[in-house]
């Protein structure tokens, strides 16, 4: 089944609160909601209801793969759009999809970081 818009973003907050040592908040604007792990940024989720999407990490060679895959993912929108991509709702963006996303994203954030910063459990 695909996620609808609000579906979609739900459904990447919960994947990310479900994560060890996440917090989140609206450090840059009032419609970005911004989901980190030590400092470092891994979830970005447009609140503006007409602009549905959210954005993560991911290695270049697999989003340009997903990006091929699906019309509604696209390079990292606010972002480096080499180490970022944007899902919207569309056919294909399941909640398995936008959860596994979101944990890459978490994962690869938290590979960057120092091992005296990183998490005790995943």
């Amino acid at each position: 089944m695909t996620a609808a818009g609000d579906r979609l973003q739900d459904t990447a907050r919960r994947a990310a609160l479900a994560l060890p040592d996440v917090s989140h908040g609206y450090p840059f604007t009032p419609g970005l909601d911004v989901y980190k792990v030590a400092g470092k940024v891994f979830l970005i989720v447009t609140d503006d209801p007409d602009v549905q999407i959210i954005t993560v990490k991911c290695e270049p060679e697999h989003a340009r793969a997903l990006e091929r895959g699906h019309a509604s993912i696209t390079p990292g929108r606010y972002l480096d759009k080499h180490h970022w991509i944007s899902l919207g709702p569309g056919p294909g963006i399941t909640e398995r999809l936008i959860a596994d996303a979101v944990e890459d994203s978490y994962d690869l954030a938290v590979e960057r970081l120092p091992r005296r910063d990183r998490p005790r459990s995943r």
